[in-house]
């Protein structure tokens, strides 16, 4: 495929939507919506043998949503993943991690986006306040079991796709 034009059509401190025209392979020409969005960080924090999940309100779900906390800066921010990873767990839950280890990354919804997300697992952690931002108001947190989180995965209590994709990547480390 070839780009022959973009245009930005929307933009916010978060992300960014451009409209491509492309040209296919055959000649016959095409359109793609492109959400473009810094690298994500997500973070398993680990503790237990169990885990430590958030919940928030979902706007584009209409619902709640238990999952690994994570997130992106809301700026244009250069730092390493794992400062964002540190920064998004303290934010989001309070925890501090003396060890964060990178499990992988992985592309969020390659047919829509272009965002890329890197997977933590924090260990070692220590209580503290979280800082949360006013998006996130009403967002909570809770510790559950290795055993819970599985079987809140089985009956669709958890539903975000990072959260399932970070457990796998997790499993796979062994």
């Amino acid at each position: 495929m070839i780009q022959i034009a973009t245009r930005e059509v929307y933009r916010n401190r978060w992300m960014s939507v451009r409209e491509d025209a492309i040209r296919h392979p055959d000649g016959s020409p095409g359109i793609y919506g492109v959400v473009d969005k810094p690298t994500a960080a997500l973070i398993v924090p680990m503790e237990n043998d169990g885990f430590h999940l958030v919940e928030q309100f979902r706007y584009a779900l209409s619902r709640r949503s238990w999952e690994f906390p994570q997130g992106t800066w809301p700026d244009d921010r250069e730092t390493t993943t794992e400062e964002l990873a540190r920064a998004e767990l303290a934010q989001e839950t309070g925890l501090r991690a003396a060890t964060i280890e990178r499990l992988g990354s992985f592309a969020i919804a390659p047919g829509l986006t272009s965002q890329n997300c890197d997977v933590f697992l924090a260990t070692g952690l220590t209580a503290g306040e979280p800082d949360r931002e006013p998006e996130e108001q009403g967002m909570r947190q809770q510790w559950f079991s290795r055993a819970e989180f599985e079987r809140m995965l089985r009956t669709e209590e958890i539903v975000d796709a990072l959260t399932v994709a970070a457990y796998a990547r997790l499993l796979l480390r062994g």
